[in-house]
């Protein structure tokens, strides 16, 4: 018994070992760039010199953030608010048609709608621009370089996250409860309504929540389709770090991550994802 005790202590500090420093690996670069934003440091022919641990505290790079880091943080928000809604309004019909359709060809058809997750992105980044070329050319229409072209591509990357997570909850999901509520009598928009939405309603906000990330962290997309007017803050931090370290860039992602943890915080207290997720996959 001491033996098995002992065991099974040791099991618990191996596990706790690994735990720690996996969370350690994840976080430690969070932590380096939110300490290293509030560094004092130095400026010296316009190039900041910072040290971490922060030797001195100071918001003056929170101050120096200039503008268009933020007009470009608005811009990558919309692209990804439009990326996760639309992809959620796409994904949701694809993944119910897939699962629970009888359409020829599915096994096809769910291979093509997962082909954006298997082309690298500064693929679908040249093939779209090349294909907004292509329909100037052909048909007059000019959309290359603004809002609607650079959002119609993370679009096409977003959606296939929506599909594969509703997909996954459909998989689980049990047809006698929608069967229960049609011989009572509901319809078959009623019982999708008040069954089966709320059911596959985690999937839906998984698959919009990780479309939103994937938008907002793209950058070889952005890279082909943005334009000056509408650059995202990715492609913003990628240009301003290519030839020079701009320590603002520090400042802004650390206001990013807060807003990132306050957001998480208010979505877990107003939708209660994790209740949400146990009843789901019970269903």
């Amino acid at each position: 018994m001491a033996v098995r005790g002992f065991r099974i202590r040791t099991d618990g500090w191996v596990t706790g070992a690994v735990v720690g420093a996996v969370l350690v690996f994840l976080l430690a670069p969070v932590v380096v760039v939110v300490l290293a934003s509030f560094d004092g440091g130095d400026s010296v022919a316009g190039r900041a010199f910072l040290t971490f641990p922060p030797t001195s505290l100071s918001l003056q790079w929170y101050f120096s953030i200039q503008p268009r880091l933020f007009h470009s943080l608005w811009v990558s928000f919309l692209v990804a608010c439009f990326a996760a809604g639309f992809g959620t309004v796409i994904g949701v019909p694809a993944a119910l048609g897939l699962i629970r359709g009888n359409l020829p060809g599915k096994t096809v058809l769910s291979a093509l709608f997962r082909a954006p997750l298997q082309i690298p992105f500064i693929v679908i980044g040249v093939a779209f621009l090349q294909t907004w070329y292509l329909l100037g050319d052909a048909f007059g229409i000019r959309i290359a370089g603004s809002f609607l072209a650079l959002a119609i591509g993370h679009l096409f990357v977003a959606t296939p996250y929506v599909i594969g997570s509703v997909g996954s909850v459909l998989l689980r999901f049990n047809p006698n409860l929608e069967e229960a509520a049609l011989s009572l009598g509901a319809s078959r928009w009623r019982a999708f309504r008040r069954v089966t939405l709320p059911i596959i309603m985690p999937g839906i906000y998984a698959g919009a929540l990780f479309a939103f990330m994937v938008s907002f962290g793209d950058v070889p997309i952005s890279l082909f389709l943005a334009s000056p007017k509408y650059t995202t803050l990715p492609l913003e931090i990628f240009h301003g770090m290519e030839f020079d370290f701009d320590a603002a860039v520090l400042a802004i992602s650390t206001l990013i991550v807060f807003a990132s943890l306050v957001i998480l915080w208010l979505i877990q207290k107003s939708v209660g994802l994790d209740v949400m997720l146990r009843s789901g996959g019970s269903g």
